[in-house]
């Protein structure tokens, strides 16, 4: 079905005389009062008003629309005849409309529009139930097409992603990238490496394919405001896939990360005993951060699934797709989210109080009422995981405190010494022989880092960290040292994701591991 087919498709049901579509602007619909109206709430980039002319411009006049920048032909759709003129002026182009009311018998119909002859198929379903057309029997496809034909489509996949996710499992690669005018791409192991077999993708087949995998809300989402996130099930590779829409300056684009149905195992991943015992809090805040695709989200789902295994509790989580799966083991679980189950973390997290959770997990706690929310969570008894972007322990609690009034931080730092009970941060590093490998920086907070947290005492919590190994603490830059001294990372690489480069460089020379920085290699 051709994208424009949605907007023509409310000139019918509005009884509408006129639609205009332009460049950054708002698609307008004149009705036959004279009245004007806006069918959709943000305005259409002008890639996004090209590819829509693209997809109903007959064969026979794309040579001309692509040159000249003109075009002007009649277009059929459910038994309506549309006249369409096509005009770009400055890059910009221009769609305009004019309903013409109920379409003529087919002889007529071949000679007016010989494009739209053979591929009503793909128009009639969009407003099989809306159009008011008294004559659909002439149609050589009739309107009675089982309504239903599209949506399975929705589900089944598409042709093309099929191969594409194949190629992704196959090559062992953690994210697949698919941009307008160029072949696919997959990041295997952090390095991002063109697919082969593939070409470069044109806007029409993009969105034939994005529209297939995405959910009817997800693509209403992503129509409105040309983004949009979701988990796709992929059964035939055994995985789930979260799916990222997006526009840019070229046109529709997707991203799409592998998430294993298997959960994450911790011995795999290397998470330490102090922090598997996280799962066995009563009540608290634990925060795992770090930058985008660091794996915090792998690193929370290995120690819930050790909660579900260990305890008998009920576990709530509000995430921004749904990634892991977790089935009931020791627990219940109860997974919820962001968009199809509730409108925010936010709100999500508010009603989780209701809601009789032990635990709960927030994907991402984005804002300050989010922050402030969760605290409040994890002060009234309840164990309490959550992720933040930054890149250390001691930049989360100054992240956290700062998102507050000034006059309301030293509040917050003592609610935070009291709920917070460990702040895990990492980085994701490419290990030698291929893979990638955490580094896991990992602050627990003691009674003394608890009362340098009321002072306002930050700064001095990285010397109480290194004093207070016993208790699970572990600097970043001891992460990094361990990991190349294990030979599992080359030292320009852990140079390259370490937050404190300057202490990284003091601790390597310390632990007798020279590199050149300016050969970017280890020293043998």
């Amino acid at each position: 079905m051709a994208q424009l087919d949605r907007l023509l498709s409310q000139v019918i049901t509005k009884a509408g005389s006129r639609l205009d579509v332009n460049a950054d602007k708002k698609p307008r619909l004149e009705l036959k009062s004279g009245e004007a109206i806006d069918l959709l709430p943000n305005p259409l980039p002008a890639v996004m008003v090209d590819v829509l002319a693209g997809d109903v411009v007959p064969p026979e006049l794309k040579a001309a629309w692509q040159k000249d920048g003109q075009a002007e032909f009649d277009y059929d759709l459910g038994g309506q005849s549309f006249r369409i003129r096509l005009s770009r002026y400055m890059e910009n182009p221009q769609i305009q409309a004019e309903h013409q009311g109920p379409s003529g018998p087919p002889a007529t119909q071949h000679a007016t529009t010989p494009t739209k002859a053979a591929a009503p198929v793909e128009s009639v379903p969009a407003v099989r139930t809306a159009a008011p057309s008294p004559a659909p029997a002439p149609q050589p496809v009739p309107p009675a097409t089982p309504r239903p034909a599209p949506r399975p489509k929705k589900t089944q996949g598409h042709p093309l992603a099929e191969r594409l996710f194949a190629a992704l499992l196959e090559k062992q690669g953690s994210d697949l990238h698919c941009t307008t005018h160029e072949p696919p791409l997959i990041r295997v192991h952090g390095d991002m490496k063109e697919l082969e077999g593939f070409g470069a993708m044109d806007p029409a087949t993009l969105l034939e394919l994005m529209e297939a995998l995405a959910s009817p809300a997800a693509w209403q989402r992503f129509e409105e405001h040309h983004d949009a996130d979701f988990a796709y099930g992929y059964e035939a590779g055994g995985c789930r896939l979260r799916v990222n829409y997006f526009c840019d300056r070229v046109g529709p684009g997707l991203v799409c990360r592998v998430i294993p149905n298997q959960l994450p195992d911790p011995d795999r991943l290397g998470i330490p005993d102090p922090v598997r015992r996280l799962a066995t809090l009563s009540k608290g805040l634990v925060l795992v951060t770090g930058p985008t695709g660091s794996g915090k989200s792998t690193t929370l789902a290995a120690i819930v699934d050790l909660a579900n295994q260990k305890r008998k509790d009920h576990i709530l989580t509000i995430e921004d797709p749904i990634e892991f799966v977790h089935p009931r083991k020791g627990c219940l679980v109860n997974q919820r989210e962001v968009g199809t189950h509730t409108d925010s973390f936010k709100s999500g997290l508010r009603a989780a109080l209701r809601e009789d959770p032990d635990v709960v997990l927030v994907g991402e706690m984005r804002d300050l009422e989010t922050i402030a929310i969760a605290l409040e969570t994890a002060a009234t008894g309840h164990l309490v995981f959550g992720t933040l972007h930054t890149s250390s322990a001691i930049g989360t609690i100054d992240r956290i405190v700062d998102q507050f009034p000034s006059d309301r931080q030293q509040q917050i730092r003592v609610m935070l010494a009291d709920a917070l009970k460990c702040v895990v941060s990492q980085v994701l590093l490419k290990r030698i022989g291929g893979g990638r490998v955490a580094a896991l920086e990992t602050l627990f907070i003691t009674p003394a880092i608890a009362n340098l947290m009321r002072e306002g005492k930050n700064f001095q919590i990285p010397s109480a960290m290194q004093t207070g190994r016993s208790y699970g603490q572990r600097l970043m830059n001891d992460a990094l040292v361990d990991l190349i001294q294990g030979r599992k990372v080359e030292p320009m690489e852990a140079y390259l994701k370490c937050p404190d480069k300057e202490t990284f460089i003091a601790a390597c020379k310390r632990a007798g591991i020279p590199f050149d920085l300016r050969l970017g290699e280890s020293e043998s």
